[in-house]
């Protein structure tokens, strides 16, 4: 089945089930739709600050290719539970981690217009708190190119445009499958651009419970 005929629960706007519809549709109408996204997060009690994760999309995304996004996420499919979406974090990441091990933060409300293309989420949002070394990060380089991180704070006040830039570092996987790591400055838009409401929210979320 192709990824746009995936079959799935559509919402009204208050989150009340109405009816089933494919992706394309749902992404076509704008009908509200559920998602997964899980957050990897830490304190790090040696820099005593907390360390927030992100994935750069593959170059081969149809949407916001090369882009740094949240950590892991996915569609719910109709026939799927909540806690099905820790598949995304199997299958884009390579960690086997269980829905036990995640820590709900809620849901969230976003949308986000593009061309062609309307996005409401209703989203279910989850923390992993443990540190991942880079090691056991096994990437599926059709959706995920490398992996990132920096500081919550620096997040927040790039997303607060108190910084025009801040430094993240990490490793992008190179043509022979190796991990290259890397540092680097970035800015604003070099992230996908969900609403900055979103950010604040989930900032506030993880700063809530680390």
């Amino acid at each position: 089945m192709r990824v746009e005929d995936e079959q799935l629960a559509v919402f009204d706007e208050h989150g009340n089930r109405i009816g089933v519809a494919s992706r394309s549709e749902v992404h076509t109408k704008g009908y509200w739709h559920e998602t997964f996204h899980c957050w990897l997060a830490h304190f790090d009690e040696s820099r005593g600050e907390t360390i927030i994760y992100f994935q750069l999309r593959s170059d081969e995304k149809k949407d916001f290719p090369r882009l740094l996004d949240i950590t892991a996420a996915g569609h719910i499919l109709s026939q799927e539970n909540i806690e099905d979406g820790v598949r995304e974090v199997h299958e884009e990441l390579g960690l086997l981690i269980t829905i036990d091990e995640l820590q709900s933060l809620g849901i969230v409300k976003g949308q986000l217009f593009q061309r062609n293309m309307i996005d409401r989420e209703l989203t279910h949002v989850f923390l992993y708190s443990k540190p991942v070394e880079y090691d056991e990060f096994q990437l599926q380089l059709e959706e995920v190119s490398g992996i990132f991180h920096c500081t919550l704070q620096d997040f927040k006040a790039l997303v607060q445009q108190t910084k025009e830039e801040i430094d993240i570092e990490g490793f992008l996987v190179n043509e022979t499958g190796k991990k290259d790591f890397i540092k680097q400055r970035v800015s604003y838009h070099h992230f996908v651009p969900h609403e900055r409401s979103y950010f604040f929210e989930i900032i506030e979320r993880i700063s809530a419970h680390l």
